[in-house]
């Protein structure tokens, strides 16, 4: 169990050194982080100080199920991408008037959310980047396949995924997506992220801000 988001991105921070130490170059320095909102970005900053790289925040809002909100049968990211959980969508049933229906939703939810945390940030070009796309926890993987997917279209040259914790059935599954899974811990038993920390507080926008206003390589 990790005290906080701080002292996970730390740990995150030397795994991921210790990874580019090991080999000849696969994953050098000059990386950007993309981290996922809103959780993500307190890792991602102090990863990306860590490697004095760059810092991008990445806007991704989960679909959830009819009746279960916190069950993901997708997610929604930057330029209309859209990520589907296609088993999960068969085995619900879901129509596709639904389907319309809440990527409206979400598609509002992500361009208010862009536009509170961005300012007058314009984002980072991934054309021939490798980026490493960084969360607090990884459960289903539905909105960091939807970041892989986004990065995919932006042509990222490499994508890396960089987690404290996944599940160990979704990290399977990441690895035929990601060109490298970086995470420090692997769990069978995998109900919420917040249960692999004592202290895990909601991240607010005004926090993000702040973030990305002290972010070494990233400012407006």
């Amino acid at each position: 169990m990790f005290d906080n988001r701080e002292e996970a991105g730390k740990l995150l921070a030397l795994e991921i050194e210790k990874r580019i130490k090991g080999r000849e170059a696969d994953l050098p320095r000059d990386f950007i982080v993309a981290a996922l909102l809103r959780g993500g970005i307190v890792l991602g900053k102090i990863i990306a100080d860590y490697f004095n790289t760059s810092l991008e925040p990445l806007v991704i809002r989960k679909i959830g199920a009819p009746n279960e909100k916190e069950l993901a049968i997708g997610a929604l990211g930057p330029k209309e991408t859209i990520c589907w959980d296609k088993d999960l969508l068969t085995r619900l049933k879901i129509d596709k008037s639904y389907k319309a229906m809440v990527v409206k939703e979400k598609s509002y939810e992500l361009k208010k959310l862009e536009s509170a945390i961005r300012e007058e940030r314009k984002a980072l070009d991934f054309t021939d980047k490798k980026v490493i796309v960084v969360d607090d926890g990884v459960a289903t993987g539905t909105t960091v396949l939807c970041a892989h997917k986004f990065l995919k279209k932006e042509k990222a040259k490499s994508i890396t995924l960089a987690t404290p914790v996944i599940a160990e059935d979704t990290f399977g599954k990441m690895s035929k997506y990601f060109d490298e899974v970086v995470a420090l811990k692997v769990a069978p038993n995998f109900y919420a992220v917040g249960q692999f920390y004592k202290y895990f507080p909601q991240v607010e926008n005004e926090e993000v801000v702040e973030i990305l206003n002290k972010s070494l390589n990233h400012k407006p």
